[in-house]
Parts: C-alpha cells; sequence; structure tokens
C-alpha cells in the first residue's frame, strides 16, 4: 500500500503563487508516475501535471509555462510549483501514483493511488 500526503493549498489572489507538495509513504518502489489532477466543482478530474520516474514531466496545456513539477529525487516528494494562478485554476487538487501498467492503460492489472485532495482557491 502507498499513502499519499498533500500540503500547500489555499486561497491566493489572480496572479499569485502557490506549491503544492505530495510525499508518498509505503511501497513505493515500483511507481512509475507521480503527478496532480485537479476538479473543479461540476467539472471531469483532468491531468495537470505528472513526472516519471525517469524524471520527463507531461502538462496540461491550460498550465504550461505556469505550472512546474518536480521531484527531489527517486521515492522523494513531489512538488507543483504554480505561478500567474488564475480564476480558473480553482479546484480542488490531489495527488496521484501509479505502477508502469496503469500508466499504460491496464487499469485492472496495475496499481494507482489518490491523496485527498487539497483545495487551491484563486480570486480577489
Amino acid at each position: 500500500q502507498v499513502q499519499l500526503v498533500e500540503s500547500g493549498g489555499g486561497q491566493v489572489q489572480p496572479g499569485g503563487s502557490l506549491r503544492l507538495s505530495c510525499a508518498a509513504s509505503g511501497t513505493i518502489y515500483n511507481l512509475y508516475t507521480m503527478g496532480w489532477y485537479r476538479q473543479a466543482p461540476g467539472k471531469q478530474r483532468e491531468l495537470v501535471a505528472e513526472i516519471l520516474s525517469g524524471g520527463s514531466t507531461t502538462y496540461a496545456g491550460s498550465v504550461k509555462g505556469r505550472f512546474t513539477i518536480s521531484r527531489e529525487g527517486i521515492m522523494k516528494p513531489v512538488h507543483l510549483q504554480m505561478n500567474n494562478l488564475k480564476s480558473e485554476d480553482t479546484a480542488t487538487y490531489y495527488c496521484h501514483a501509479a505502477d508502469l501498467k496503469t500508466w499504460l492503460g491496464d487499469v485492472e492489472n496495475g496499481v494507482e493511488y489518490w491523496g485527498t485532495g487539497t483545495l487551491v482557491a484563486v480570486s480577489s
């Protein structure tokens, strides 16, 4: 089992910055991807950014150039630096981790984990 603990959410004005962190504990040696999803009220959960075990990163188009995902090292906490925040970034952000099978789409035989979520509210 893997536990994901998130921190860093809060309220910020448009144009401001926040940094989210996610620490994984437990059986984490087989994690292939870690990242962040978000879900706004009335909308589907969407990928924000992910970082693979080899260091490759992927971003949603809406956050490219504003958000940066990073990792301190293998099996270390993952951070999401969010700059120039906009009202449309308001959502609950969930840390996510999965093995290679899940990342490749074999969800029946793979494993994935979710954090409990942290709220990011962008308003003036």
